[in-house]
């Protein structure tokens, strides 16, 4: 059994900045359960361009409201409080934050915590 709190968690290495987001890894590869989930905070008026080509991700939004735009097909979602979606299709996306959003995530396969973003949003497949 594995219990972990964000309090734990904050300003370890499984606490990740960066300029536009925070992401609280819980979950990570080597805890061997074949998922990653994280808590995410995306800040407000940022523009993030992602595009995970090597994993499928869940998001929850918990709080805060934003845009998500599917940037293969143009079509926008309206996000707030309650929302999920689900990236099954590696689809590029860029989620805009109108208020400070915090978003529980999932990944499969699981993240180690060690990747950073490429040139395009990517997350590289890394493995423990």
């Amino acid at each position: 059994m594995i219990v972990r709190t964000l309090a734990e968690i904050t300003d370890t290495d499984r606490d990740v900045r960066a300029e536009n987001w925070r992401s609280k890894r819980i979950v990570l590869a080597n805890d061997g359960v074949g998922f990653s989930v994280h808590e995410t905070t995306l800040y407000p008026g940022a523009v993030n361009d992602f595009w995970y080509a090597n994993h499928i991700e869940a998001v929850f939004v918990v709080e805060g409201e934003g845009e998500l735009l599917d940037k293969e097909t143009g079509q926008t979602h309206q996000l707030g409080p309650g929302s999920l979606y689900l990236l099954d299709g590696h689809e590029h996306h860029q989620l805009r934050p109108r208020t400070e959003m915090r978003t529980v995530c999932v990944f499969n396969p699981p993240v180690t915590g060690r990747e950073t973003h490429d040139e395009n949003g990517v997350y590289p497949l890394l493995t423990d």
